[in-house]
């Protein structure tokens, strides 16, 4: 039984917004879509909901309480905005100036702030996890292909790198082979980390390991790490040996999918214990 009777959906970029859709239509209830524009894929045009801009925030406000939402979650990915030229209707002008002081702290302080603004009108801000059951990484090897004692060491370096940043609001993502450290995601994102590692000369990411986890003291309702089916495809181009996400925290979109792929590409896909990296 859901804590919530309606759910709005404030919709970004990717595939996750129609798992949730999928899943809140499995149990019967109903959705609302806020649907950012140039950012949400059009097809969600099939589902009840509106079309805002970002910086719509009355529009986004009034949207979701006229169409009765008691939760909202923010699912999807969100171009960080350029404040100086953001149109905004009344509402998200009186918030313009909070918005773009967290924003230069990162983009974590950024989601808190959307956090408390949607709980102060009301609403229960609910995470990807709870609204769709069985999307975290389970503990261990996920498929048939399983990390070598060389490739946990990877993992635990990588791990400790995003760990390391935290403070600085950096990403959550490193790429770590052999010791060596090859990529730290930044505003760019996975996939386009991954894309600056397939450009690596031939033989220096073999037996590399991509590594997603939270940042430390991060929102985990909003923005928690994810791997869908092309991190697996990306992954693979540029030679990984596999991929280790944060056990019960981070999301696998398409599971199955991402499985037989990671399976037929010879990559291994692992969710990790942090406490099991203290002892690796």
């Amino acid at each position: 039984m859901s804590r919530w009777q309606k759910l709005g959906i404030i919709a970004g970029g990717s595939a996750l917004p129609f798992t949730i859709a999928a899943a809140a239509k499995a149990r019967g209830e109903d959705i609302f879509f806020i649907r950012l524009k140039g950012m949400a894929d059009p097809s969600l045009n099939d589902f009840p909901g509106v079309d805002c801009a970002l910086g719509e925030a009355g529009k986004i406000i009034r949207s979701l309480k006229e169409a009765k939402c008691d939760a909202v979650i923010l699912a999807g990915m969100v171009q960080r905005p350029e404040f100086k030229s953001l149109k905004v209707d009344w509402r998200g002008a009186a918030i313009l100036p909070r918005l773009a002081s967290a924003a230069a702290k990162g983009d974590g302080a950024l989601l808190d702030l959307l956090v408390k603004t949607f709980e102060a009108e009301g609403f229960i801000v609910i995470g990807v996890d709870e609204a769709v059951q069985g999307l975290t990484a389970p503990h261990g090897a996920i498929g048939k292909n399983v990390p070598t004692s060389e490739n946990l060491s990877d993992v635990k370096k990588a791990a400790s790198i995003i760990n390391a940043l935290g403070p600085y609001d950096v990403g959550q993502g490193a790429v770590v082979a052999n010791g060596l450290v090859l990529a730290i995601e930044a505003a760019e994102g996975t996939d386009a980390m991954l894309d600056r590692c397939i450009q690596l000369p031939n033989g220096i990411q073999s037996g590399g390991v991509l590594v997603k986890r939270p940042k430390p003291g991060q929102e985990l309702r909003v923005d928690l790490p994810v791997i869908g089916i092309e991190t697996i495809k990306r992954a693979a181009a540029a030679g990984l040996s596999g991929i280790a996400i944060e056990a019960s925290v981070a999301l696998i979109i398409d599971r199955n999918e991402v499985v037989t792929l990671a399976d037929q590409s010879g990559i291994f896909v692992y969710g990790f214990d942090p406490r099991d990296l203290q002892e690796a």
